[in-house]
């Protein structure tokens, strides 16, 4: 958050197209900190229920668009903002789509608003609703495309949640969304099977949580050694338990799985890719070579 969002020169007047629960939380986030607000959402009620806490209601998204420069927008997906926007004059406006979408969809979502005469900005918001707002979160919202747009409402833009510009290509802030979710989403896979590993057991979940935190934090830094390999192209360089070492360390982890009847359907994708390593000749390297074997050649689905 910046120090002087409340200030009079960063009460910039904003739209917001979306009410559900983030538009919402984001509404409430700029009210809060004296920024003028109208806001627009395709259900009414949502919207009219932000105007007892001083919102502006626009009758249509064209409506909103037109009363300021800066629009927001957070709807359900890519074609809801076009839906939303198909009627609007975007001449002169600066449109930050904070609609989760594709890489493939800001590029193309950022060509027609240039098009129509906006600059256009794309964010990938790393936060809940209940996030928004609150200094001490950690919230905060990836941003591409025009530098001019970002830098001149960055203090805006820093209200509601942090903020961190990640270059001029559209398609970065949800590709960096994405991949920090696609993460997430791996993690959390290995979280659930250790539980299931230990449900029925006389292990409370409480006493194991502690536990199962404490190592994943330990392991997280192994990202850094990972990223030095990828841009190194030496998978030998520090490697501390090789791929033929884990490869044959997966089969403890089945067994196991096995006899507390518990499915390993979230491990073996990631146990067969590194089987592949192996079976490539690449056992002695570390495992951070599976990220070459996930790519595609090009033209290939």
């Amino acid at each position: 958050m910046t120090d002087n969002a409340s200030s009079p020169r960063s009460r910039t007047p904003l739209t917001v197209l979306g009410a559900g629960a983030m538009g919402s939380a984001l509404v409430r986030a700029w009210l809060a900190a004296g920024h003028p607000v109208t806001v627009w959402n395709r259900t009414p009620a949502r919207a009219e229920a932000l105007a007892a806490e001083g919102a502006a209601v626009a009758r249509s998204a064209a409506e909103a668009v037109a009363a300021n420069r800066l629009v927001i927008v957070c709807l359900l997906d890519d074609a809801s903002v076009g839906s939303a926007l198909e009627t609007a004059d975007l001449t002169g406006r600066d449109i930050v789509d904070l609609t989760t979408g594709t890489p493939a969809e800001g590029r193309t979502r950022a060509a027609w608003a240039e098009a129509c005469g906006a600059r256009f900005l794309d964010g990938g918001i790393m936060a809940v609703p209940p996030m928004i707002g609150s200094p001490d979160s950690g919230a905060y919202v990836f941003y591409s495309g025009s530098s001019a747009l970002f830098e001149e409402h960055r203090d805006t833009l820093a209200v509601p949640a942090g903020t961190t510009y990640v270059g001029t290509d559209p398609g970065f802030a949800a590709l960096h969304d994405v991949a920090l979710l696609s993460a997430m989403s791996g993690m959390f896979a290995g979280v659930f099977h250790a539980f299931a590993l230990v449900r029925h057991e006389d292990i409370a979940p409480k006493d194991f949580a502690p536990l199962l935190e404490g190592w994943l934090k330990a392991m997280a830094g192994l990202v850094h050694n990972a990223a030095d390999q990828l841009e190194s192209g030496d998978f030998h360089r520090n490697v501390v338990s090789n791929a033929a070492m884990q490869a044959t360390g997966n089969g403890t982890l089945l067994r196991t799985a096995e006899e507390q009847g518990v499915s390993a359907e979230l491990l073996t994708p990631y146990m067969v890719l590194m089987d592949r390593l192996v079976a490539a000749g690449r056992g002695d390297e570390d495992t951070t070579g599976m990220v070459d074997l996930l790519l595609k050649a090009p033209g290939t689905n």
